[in-house]
């Protein structure tokens, strides 16, 4: 019974792999960063994660819109049609531009915000040069998702993961330079941090692009483009897909945004810790979203190829790796709750004791509910993106809404602000959020499959 299921894992694991390790180089370039500024100190941490959770939220807008270009990439590539491919990363590249331009121009607006939201002063002060550059970073990054969606709807994974791979070892060596001022450059703290991130985000885009310009098989999607002939149909079919895509990412990362202010609001040592949590959770989520892609990809051309029974036992084989994969990553969380934080701060640091102490014992605190939730959001995650393969977007943005924002928040909000379980409670609410998120898309997933078999 089951090895119909386990027989797709090779190739499913052959798909996700280059997509994980890409994602995970997103999310390496943050843990580089709170890991080298984590020796500043708590407030210096602190103050990463407050810029980051506007940069965040944006993000979150830009790259959930793109993911509208890989299931159209990924029929066109199942039917043979490669114009249709080429048309959709055409207009793909222009509404990313576009979005990624208005998102830094919305940030640099709300950055008087930090200043009405009980945050530490002395956090707010060092957040604001440093969201300047990494809210324009923004562009590049959302650019680049649009060329990795395409890259991902042709079933090439490989490509982007190597733009994201080198563009880390360059975002490191720039931290290294710059926030602690070596080999003869300035010491700039934390905006040495941003600086390092926009230079690398910028050399992915051109990195991906000379990539897919130098193969072959590629060379006809990603040269020769005809921007001044720009068709309302294809346009519309993007936001009509991306758009609801976005707004689902955006609730997610909407929710544990809050966690980061609500965290402020009890102090910078709380927020450090929510930080370090935060950030080790988005390493293991991103192997959820890489199989997630996958998800897309392989729904996607079954889509295509209106093999719907195909399409179910592919997908269900892919939640099932998903389960067994989020069950060991909860079972390290248990196990090395207490030494992960010590990876972020200076622990000899003899003037600074007392603020690292309590930030490692709430961040392990914080790690325990982490452990338990890593299954709910890996099987969200993945169920997600094989409805995005089946370009069902609609349904799932009003689960993702009433799972996060009206069950999720208020007991987040509640148990911090009005019982003793503090940054705890806010873990406790991402929890009971993506377990309800997790339980409704896969209700939605099984009775649309059900419904294209029968026909």
């Amino acid at each position: 019974m089951l090895q119909k299921y386990t027989e797709e894992f090779r190739y499913n694991i052959k798909l996700s792999v280059p997509v994980i390790l890409g994602m995970l180089g997103h999310t390496f370039v943050q843990l580089a960063d709170n890991i080298m500024v984590g020796q500043l100190g708590t407030a210096e941490l602190a103050a990463v994660s407050l810029g980051n959770s506007f940069v965040f939220v944006a993000m979150s807008l830009g790259i959930g819109f793109s993911t509208a270009i890989t299931p159209l990439v990924a029929e066109a590539d199942g039917a043979g049609n490669k114009d249709n491919a080429k048309s959709a990363l055409k207009h793909g590249l222009v509404l990313c531009t576009v979005l990624g331009l208005t998102l830094f121009g919305l940030i640099l607006l709300a950055k008087p915000i930090m200043y009405i939201m009980k945050q530490p002063i002395e956090v707010v002060e060092l957040a604001l040069p440093y969201l300047d550059l990494v809210a324009f970073s923004l562009v590049p990054l959302i650019v680049f998702q649009a060329f990795k969606q395409f890259s991902e709807g042709l079933s090439q994974t490989k490509y982007p993961m190597y733009a994201t791979v080198v563009a880390n070892i360059i975002n490191i060596v720039l931290n290294y330079i710059l926030i602690f001022g070596n080999f003869g450059f300035p010491k700039m703290g934390i905006v040495g941090a941003a600086i390092g991130t926009l230079v690398s985000r910028f050399f992915m885009v051109f990195y991906l692009w000379f990539i897919l310009k130098t193969k072959d098989k590629f060379k006809y999607y990603v040269t020769g483009f005809n921007f001044a002939k720009i068709e309302k149909r294809v346009i519309k079919k993007i936001i009509e897909l991306g758009f609801p895509s976005s707004l689902q990412m955006f609730f997610e990362v909407g929710i544990f945004t809050s966690a980061v202010w609500l965290s402020g609001v009890l102090g910078k040592n709380a927020q450090a810790a929510n930080q370090i949590a935060l950030n080790l959770s988005s390493m293991t989520f991103m192997f959820g979203m890489g199989l997630g892609v996958t998800a897309m990809i392989r729904v996607g051309n079954q889509k295509g190829l209106f093999n719907f029974k195909e399409l179910r036992r592919i997908a269900q084989s892919i939640f099932l790796l998903t389960f067994l994969l989020e069950i060991f990553f909860a079972a390290l969380f248990l196990i090395g709750r207490h030494w992960f934080p010590t990876l972020y701060l200076d622990i000899n640091d003899v003037t600074s004791i007392t603020d690292n102490t309590e930030v490692m014992i709430i961040a392990a605190e914080l790690l325990l509910v982490a452990a338990f939730f890593q299954i709910s959001d890996g099987i969200q995650v993945v169920v997600l993106g094989a409805l995005r393969g089946l370009q069902d977007v609609k349904i799932p943005t009003v689960i993702t809404f009433i799972s996060y924002w009206l069950i999720g928040f208020p007991v987040s909000y509640y148990l911090c602000l009005h019982t003793n379980l503090k940054s705890t409670g806010i873990w406790i609410g991402l929890l009971i959020g993506l377990t309800a998120s997790a339980i409704m898309l896969y209700l939605r997933f099984n009775y649309l499959t059900k419904k294209l078999i029968a026909g």
